[in-house]
């Protein structure tokens, strides 16, 4: 993953539960809007196969990372499939100091003023806070206020509308998963709705 090119458009995809045939629609359509970092949860079905697919349809033009890293099993699997980034909602330990070590952009998950200091301790290259909604953008700001050197990732809640709100009170970077990528959307194949939602994202 290219951190900088992540820090100059700091909005993060996250894609669970998809489909195989989905992913070259899903592919289209970022590269279409310009999105450039998705994450694809391990927890869905044959995670490795669609961040193989991904990463072979996006040739470059999207980064794809691995969510849901929760074991340093997942996390060998993921990299394997070629994920270059990795998510997780909590942190663990091992997994953000193989990271580290050898490279490869973490964004460990932390929601208390504890969590998130320890995760950014161990060498994070950004804190998600997780489930960001529950406490809103002036939780951010309070957060910032002891720990400025801290860069955190705004994840669950976060709007088209609400974005801005996060960004001004501190936070680094913004994710959004399944009020875009819905899955009545993706039944029906409705890709141009996904399109124009990510579009307001990116402010297009």
């Amino acid at each position: 993953m290219n951190v900088d090119k992540f820090r100059k458009q700091p909005i993060l995809g996250i894609l669970r539960d998809i489909t195989e045939d989905e992913i070259p629609p899903l592919v289209d359509v970022f590269k279409s809007t310009g999105l450039h970092t998705v994450e694809i949860a391990m927890n869905t079905e044959d995670a490795d196969a669609l961040i193989r697919q991904a990463v072979k349809l996006a040739k470059g033009s999207v980064m794809i990372g691995a969510g849901t890293v929760i074991s340093m099993k997942i996390l060998k699997t993921a990299l394997k499939a070629g994920a270059t980034f990795i998510v997780m909602p909590v942190l663990v330990k091992d997994v953000v100091k193989y990271c580290v070590r050898h490279k490869i952009a973490v964004f460990a998950g932390a929601l208390s003023p504890q969590e998130i200091y320890q995760a950014w301790q161990d060498g994070a290259t950004m804190v998600k806070v997780f489930p960001a909604g529950f406490f809103g953008p002036k939780y951010f700001r309070e957060i910032k206020g002891p720990f400025r050197e801290i860069e955190l990732l705004a994840c669950g809640g976060v709007t088209p509308e609400n974005m801005a709100e996060y960004f001004l009170n501190g936070a680094s970077a913004i994710a959004f998963g399944a009020s875009v990528f819905r899955r009545d959307w993706l039944k029906k194949k409705d890709f141009p709705k996904i399109e124009e939602s990510i579009k307001k994202f990116l402010g297009k």
